[in-house]
Parts: C-alpha cells; sequence; structure tokens
C-alpha cells in the first residue's frame, strides 16, 4: 500500500498591487493635454452644408492642400453626412515613427442646445457678456467641427492651423453668428473673429483661450485662471489674489499666454515672471510660479503665479 505523498504548501502570492491611474486619461477630454479642438458654430436658422468642392476650395486657401476623406472604423454609419478632410501639408509626428496628414470634420447643422451649457461657463463668457442671453436664446441651430490628430503638431503650428480652419469656416457660413469654443468655454461674436484684429498664435489666445474670474465667498479674494492652454500641451495659468485689479491680471494672463505660445517657452517650476503695476507689465518686478492643482473645475494641474503682497491663501 502507498503513501500519499504530503502535499507542500504553496508559496504565498503577492498581493495585487493597485494599478496607478493616468492622471490624463480621468480628466475633462475637452481639456485634456493635445485633445480634440472643438467648436460650434451658433446661426439662427438652419442651414445647408457647402458642397464638398467649395468646402475643399476654402479650406485650401486658409490651411493648405486638402483631401476628402471617408469616415472608417465602428463610428462610420453614425458619423454619415460629415465633411471630413486631410490636411496633406500639416503632418502630425507620431511616437512609432509615422508621419501622418492632421484632419477637420465638420458636421451637418443641426439643434442647438444652450441649455447644456451650464450657469458656471455662462458666468465666463466675458467676451460678449452683454450679447450672451440674446445669442443663446436666439441661436436655434450650430455647426460642429472639430480637428483629428492636431495633438501631434507642434503647439505654434497646432495654434495657427486651428484657427485658420475656423477662419475657413467662417467664410463657409456667413450666416454664423458666434463661435462657442466647448474647450474654454469661450463664446465669442463671428465678427469679431472676421476683423481679423489678432494675427498669428494670438488668435489662439484670444479666440479659444478663456480667462476666467472668481470671488472666493466668505473672503475678499479672488481667483483668475485660464482654460484651453492644455490643448497645446501648455498649463493653464492661475492666480489666486487679493486687492489688486482684477483687469490687470486678466490682461496679464492673456500676455503670460501669447508669449509662452509665441516664444515657445515652457514656464519651469519656481521660474519667474513679470508682474503687474498699474496695470503694466513690470519687469523690476518677478512673481515666482510653480505647478499646483487647480483650485476651480476643470480637475487639471496649473502653473500657479505667486503675486507677493497681492498674493492669497496659503503656499
Amino acid at each position: 500500500m502507498g503513501f500519499f505523498k504530503k502535499k507542500k504548501p504553496e508559496p504565498e502570492k503577492p498581493a495585487p498591487q493597485p494599478q496607478r491611474e493616468n492622471p490624463a486619461e480621468q480628466m475633462d477630454p475637452s481639456i485634456r493635454p493635445g485633445g480634440v479642438f472643438m467648436v460650434q458654430l451658433l446661426m439662427k436658422e438652419k442651414c445647408e452644408m457647402p458642397g464638398l468642392e467649395r468646402m475643399a476650395q476654402a479650406l485650401e486657401r486658409h490651411i493648405g492642400r486638402v483631401e476628402a476623406a471617408e469616415p472608417s472604423g465602428r463610428t462610420a454609419d453614425a458619423m454619415k453626412g460629415l465633411a471630413l478632410f486631410a490636411a496633406l501639408d500639416h503632418l502630425g509626428h507620431f511616437s512609432d515613427g509615422k508621419k501622418l496628414p492632421v484632419q477637420v470634420s465638420v458636421m451637418p447643422c443641426d439643434t442647438f442646445h444652450p441649455e447644456k451649457i451650464d450657469e458656471m461657463r455662462r458666468s465666463q463668457m466675458w467676451d460678449c457678456l452683454q450679447d450672451r442671453d440674446r445669442i443663446l436664446s436666439e441661436c436655434k441651430y450650430c455647426v460642429f467641427a472639430n480637428d483629428i490628430l492636431c495633438g501631434a503638431l507642434p503647439p505654434l503650428e497646432r495654434a495657427d492651423f486651428d484657427m485658420d480652419f475656423l477662419e475657413a469656416l467662417l467664410e463657409l457660413y456667413p450666416a454664423c453668428e458666434a463661435v462657442y469654443c466647448l474647450n474654454s468655454g469661450k463664446l465669442v461674436q463671428a465678427d469679431a473673429i472676421r476683423k481679423g484684429e489678432a494675427e498669428g498664435p494670438d488668435r489662439f489666445i484670444r479666440y479659444a483661450v478663456n480667462a476666467r474670474f472668481f470671488n472666493v465667498g466668505g473672503t475678499g479674494d479672488h481667483i483668475v485662471d485660464t482654460l484651453g492652454l492644455s490643448l497645446l500641451y501648455i498649463e493653464d495659468l492661475q492666480y489666486h489674489f487679493h486687492t489688486m485689479d482684477p483687469n490687470w491680471v486678466v490682461g496679464h494672463a492673456y500676455n503670460m499666454a501669447s508669449y509662452i505660445l509665441a516664444n515657445d517657452r515652457p514656464i519651469k517650476d519656481g521660474d519667474t515672471i513679470d508682474g503687474v503695476t498699474d496695470g503694466r507689465l513690470d519687469q523690476g518686478l518677478q512673481w515666482k510660479c510653480r505647478f499646483e492643482d487647480a483650485m476651480v473645475q476643470p480637475i487639471r494641474p496649473v502653473l500657479d503665479v505667486h503675486m507677493n503682497e497681492f498674493a492669497a491663501g496659503n503656499r
């Protein structure tokens, strides 16, 4: 009669380690670094989409050579009617070494749903605050447009590309009353863009980046921050302060955003930038910057600007 061999105890398995979440994957897709640029062209009456040939001609005047493309993948059926173009003169550089043309897409005119814009976003539409309610109530229709793969472009090229694309759209849709940028919550009257007062990368700062202003309840403190820079892999700016004129701080935010983009100069943790005296940039006054989490939604990393004696909160 044989003997049963005693079973050796199995070595204990190490406890599974919780997977670390990628912060970028938890971020609102509209502000994810290198994400999709999204706009709605608002209009009072429903309109037909221009023919593909006419669209191609207008796009080529603004973004260079284009080629009509067909939607692909599992969502192709849901995207019927969409106009999709490859921008042949703008190649995205990808980590696997491939270079592919970026693309733009335009959806057919559809019903606009202003009720989906929450009160917080409405309160920050400073560029046309007086006309905000009229625009959002009178414009019953919109054309949604976006870029594709543009996160693979260098920041300056992308900023110019998206604004060239936007100018082409306003040429194709002359009835457009206002442009709503979904990435930043910025609402701008279409004619303000058509006038062409901003040039080069300043267009992106003026029409796609929103400098917001908040009062901190129960205190005399304020917050100014930007929304929209993350599309270009640039951290948004944040100011937590008291007693200084908020208009000066908003101006400083736009100036700094333009400077950082135009000079392709990322600000590093601990760097200093020129401060403000009497509403003007003052090279003799230096404000220190450091990376922090945003104090106001949406959740994201920001470059917090410490305003010396005007700074509020604990640092």
